[in-house]
């Protein structure tokens, strides 16, 4: 019953939005942290603690957009709807471009060594809509809110 138990887990991890985890169990060692221009420093995403070769499952159901190799690392890219696109790092594909996947499927299979994790191996989940980056916590209900300021121009 081993497989059963790890299925129930999975889907205790489930959000209410249709959203999950990429890794079971993670530890967010760096949050999202944007810069103030696009063209600075920051975080564009977040970094969640996990073993080399945790299987990486996508946050949410779509299509693989990437799988494949960018700067010398594995990178998978899958669009959602709503114009959502999730982005994973690095990891070895176990899926291809164009391939549906669903909420919680393994999409492939985290390698060590991202550049500034505090451990051996971390996942870097990315989270955009069009040119904006995201916090991905917030597909969980767990992301930093952030509040514009009301102008004269607001409702």
């Amino acid at each position: 019953m081993p497989g059963l138990a790890a299925l129930l887990s999975l889907l205790l991890l489930v959000a209410p939005s249709g959203y999950t985890w990429p890794v079971t169990a993670p530890t967010v060692l760096r949050r999202f942290d944007p810069p103030p221009q696009p063209w600075l420093a920051g975080h564009r995403g977040v970094d969640l603690g996990a073993a080399a070769g945790a299987v990486v499952r996508s946050a949410g159901a779509g299509v693989v957009l990437h799988a494949g190799t960018i700067a010398g690392r594995g990178v998978i890219s899958v669009a959602h709807a709503g114009g959502l696109r999730t982005t994973y790092e690095p990891v070895t594909a176990t899926v291809v471009v164009g391939e549906p996947v669903t909420t919680g499927q393994p999409i492939g299979t985290l390698q060590a060594g991202h550049p500034g994790c505090p451990q051996a191996a971390c996942l870097h989940w990315g989270l955009r809509r069009g040119p904006a980056y995201l916090d991905p916590l917030a597909l969980l209900g767990i992301g930093r809110v952030r509040l514009l300021p009301l102008t004269a121009a607001s409702p």
